[in-house]
């Protein structure tokens, strides 16, 4: 698949109630790496693997939630393509200046049918992964914490569903690949969108009430990771939603859990190839708890009403 537009996820700004806490809970239970602080007070993170600057951004808040979440776009040519499509469908966007974000460039943020901040950005300082790109060892992991490969995806709450989906096909050029029907049948409850060969960049439930974080989500190399991830949780006394279990959704391998604020997250592992010539699977109503949590084949009280 020729990656010419969207490439990937590349950062989300996330809301916390303490932040020296978060940035504590972060580095040493995540096993995310600090990459600084700004002028605001933001702390900045990475992965492992990730060879950009940072992919998180904590941000200290009265309420916790995420304040917009930004995808990496192949050169400053696509930024201004993207942006121009988004007007001419109708999208009111603004021009961030490089510099805002640390070590990022100019980007482009519009909101999406469903109240969230979506941004688009061109350039971010590459720093390197932690084996460099000159004949490298393998990575193994050799430090405390979770340790995850990249920032992978997110899963918002939203009002307009139907409007998001168009925005992110017809505009950005994501493709569906699972999607999950309400009793009727024929409405959308959810949908899971990619811009690459993964599973899915980002997921969208339909819910009501406008912009609401229901996870960000960590790519794990292995289900031993994701079974590594739990001990690592449970040792710190992390609370976990769900998990480890398996999505029949993505085919992927899971924990839900939660940061000191009550924001959730996810490490997964796993999933299937998807290329824009396949046909979306769709999911029914009565199936929709095994399409979700395979193993339990039913959904939890909190996975299906903690949003922040």
């Amino acid at each position: 698949m020729a990656m010419t537009g969207v490439l990937r996820p590349g950062h989300a700004q996330i809301r916390v109630l303490d932040l020296e806490e978060s940035v504590k809970w972060y580095t040493e239970v995540m096993g995310l790496k600090p990459m600084g602080r700004d002028a605001q007070g933001r702390a900045y993170f990475k992965t492992r693997a990730e060879r950009d600057h940072h992919s998180i951004i904590l941000r200290q808040a009265d309420q916790a939630g995420m304040d917009f979440f930004g995808y990496k776009v192949l050169d400053k040519a696509t930024l201004d393509n993207f942006e121009r499509r988004l007007k001419e469908y109708g999208v009111a966007t603004e021009r961030i200046p490089a510099g805002d974000l640390l070590e990022t460039g100019e980007r482009v943020r519009f909101r999406i049918p469903t109240g969230h901040a979506i941004e688009l950005y061109a350039e971010k300082t590459a720093v390197g992964s932690a084996v460099g790109t000159n004949s490298p060892d393998m990575d193994i992991i050799d430090q405390p914490g979770i340790t995850p490969i990249r920032m992978d995806h997110a899963l918002i709450y939203g009002t307009d569903l139907d409007g998001a989906t168009d925005l992110f096909t017809k505009v950005l050029g994501f493709t569906l690949v699972e999607r999950v029907k309400l009793e009727d049948g024929q409405t959308d409850l959810g949908v899971w969108l990619t811009c690459s060969a993964k599973a899915h960049d980002i997921a969208i439930v339909r819910h009501a009430e406008a912009d609401k974080l229901h996870h960000v989500s960590f790519q794990l190399g292995s289900w031993e990771q994701v079974l590594r991830a739990a001990d690592i949780m449970s040792k710190n006394r992390v609370s976990i939603d769900i998990g480890p279990t398996r999505h029949g959704i993505t085919n992927g391998t899971t924990i839900y859990f939660f940061d000191p604020s009550g924001n959730r997250l996810e490490t997964f592992a796993g999933g299937y190839d998807h290329y824009p010539d396949m046909e979306p699977i769709t999911w029914s109503w009565e199936e929709v708890g095994r399409g979700i949590f395979y193993h339990d084949r039913k959904l939890n009280d909190a996975f299906l009403s903690v949003v922040t």
